[in-house]
């Protein structure tokens, strides 16, 4: 899953394809790359959840996403995926040819669940101590593994109660979103307590400050760290890495199947 951050604000890669205006031409040509380089799904975001990010008016992140959703679904042939909490922009992408939604708040805002449901898309439901505003601030947990866990299951429970099918769902422990490098490494290493549980399980580590911590290197530096980390991941058993640099990433899941098919 490749990034397409439609914000002035991302933590890596803000105001790239977005300052006043989306800049169209910008975008078609990213998501070109990232489709030619290898990616399989394209996440389209109107909204920064980097720590400390202000909350984007529901008319603004609509004048972001939806343009990006109708221009790409024309263009290329592969899976489009909303990056949304807000109801009204889950609802309008469907209609313009979104494919699935991946939602860091994992459809708790007021009709998130109840609009999804209609859409009849798949969802990733996502896990978030807190909100973007305070998330880092101080996070604890007693057993991050556990608590994370049971949390998503209780999301998938409120899913299935509101019509959304068990095979339609997909889970994200949310890696930097409310947690610690501790909490993110104890995650990391029990990745297969999300993978046993039998949905798709998808992770995003992608320059974020877990790598920057386990490296050293600034945000533009750490394409190596995240690439061998989305493929330890998929060692694991995880199904989706949703990444900011595509070529490395496939470059490193190469490396990781040749030899591991070579070992069989």
């Amino acid at each position: 899953m490749a990034v397409l951050n439609i914000t002035p604000d991302s933590f890596s890669d803000g105001g790239q394809l977005f300052n006043s205006a989306v800049k169209m031409d910008a975008v078609i040509d990213q998501a070109a790359r990232f489709v030619e380089a290898g990616a399989h799904i394209l996440d389209v975001g109107g909204e920064s959840t980097r720590p400390g990010a202000d909350p984007v008016p529901e008319h603004l992140e609509l004048e972001r996403v939806i343009p990006v959703i109708e221009a790409l679904s024309t263009r290329f042939d592969c899976v489009l995926s909303v990056d949304t909490s807000t109801p009204s922009v889950m609802q309008q992408s469907a209609e313009q040819g979104a494919h699935c939604i991946n939602d860091v708040r994992a459809l708790t805002r007021d009709n998130a669940l109840e609009v999804a449901a209609a859409t009849g898309l798949p969802v990733c439901l996502m896990h978030m101590q807190g909100t973007p505003q305070t998330m880092q601030v101080a996070p604890t947990y007693d057993d991050p593994v556990r608590t994370v866990l049971d949390w998503l299951m209780q999301r998938v429970a409120a899913c299935l109660e509101a019509g959304i099918e068990a095979d339609q769902v997909a889970l994200d422990p949310g890696f930097g979103f409310g947690k610690t490098l501790a909490h993110n490494l104890a995650l990391f290493q029990n990745l297969n307590a999300f993978v046993k549980t039998g949905y798709p399980i998808m992770i995003g580590v992608s320059r974020k400050r877990m790598i920057g911590e386990l490296t050293g290197q600034p945000v533009e530096q750490r394409a190596v760290g995240s690439a061998v980390a989305a493929a330890l991941a998929v060692q694991a058993g995880v199904h989706v890495v949703r990444v900011h640099d595509v070529e490395a990433t496939r470059d490193a899941l190469a490396v990781w199947q040749g030899i591991s098919q070579g070992m069989q």
